[in-house]
């Protein structure tokens, strides 16, 4: 056998094991970003649901509403050097050791133009209340445990936590927990630069005692 046949041979049978390689190197990468795609969009809540809570929520823009269905003003707007969050009002009596979508401890109010706009939702859930992991909203965790979001919360106040802007499009994502656009005017007397909390560590669940 001449040397061009043998290289001929040697080329079909890289072609014949190289195209297999190449359509399967194609499926593993297709296969793992639709897999990526899937789980970014599990934690999203569908249009559907946002529209739900949205509706829920649409009384609440007028923040005496708010206050006579038991929110109450935590009076300082708060800053933090990546963007704003706005006025939190807090309701102790929606406080659960699970996130429901319907009923929010705590509405964010956005102060422009000399009023109260309705920014966000938040959700605070206390480990005291004896929470054993992080709870989640559609899917997706919320943030913690952290300390209390000083200087308007005890520092001891271990928490979990997430924000949702649902009333002012954030380009930082809907679940970011500052909005670049939201700030507090200057006019203001209680305006407060809060530092990102910092994270507690959990700890681990104690060993059972042994049977006596």
């Amino acid at each position: 056998m001449n040397r061009k046949c043998r290289r001929d041979r040697f080329q079909h049978l890289l072609d014949f094991i190289r195209w297999p390689i190449l359509f399967l190197s194609l499926f593993i990468v297709v296969g793992c970003a639709s897999s990526a795609e899937k789980k970014r969009q599990a934690s999203q809540p569908l249009p559907s649901e946002l529209a739900k809570m949205r509706a829920a929520l649409e009384k609440y823009k007028d923040p005496i509403a708010a206050v006579r269905e038991g929110y109450l003003s935590m009076v300082g707007c708060i800053e933090y050097p990546s963007g704003g969050v706005g006025i939190r009002f807090l309701n102790t009596s929606l406080m659960s050791t699970v996130a429901n979508p319907d009923y929010p401890p705590i509405l964010i109010y956005e102060p422009k133009g000399g009023q109260l706009r309705l920014a966000a939702a938040e959700w605070l859930i206390p480990v005291a209340m004896g929470v054993n992991e992080p709870p989640t909203l559609f899917e997706q965790p919320l943030d913690g445990p952290m300390e209390g979001l000083h200087p308007l919360m005890p520092k001891e106040m271990v928490h979990y936590n997430l924000r949702m802007w649902l009333f002012k499009r954030n380009p930082a994502g809907l679940y970011s927990p500052t909005h670049p656009d939201v700030e507090c005017p200057r006019t203001l007397t209680y305006r407060f630069e809060e530092k990102p909390p910092r994270l507690v560590k959990e700890e681990p669940p104690s060993p059972e005692p042994p049977p006596s």
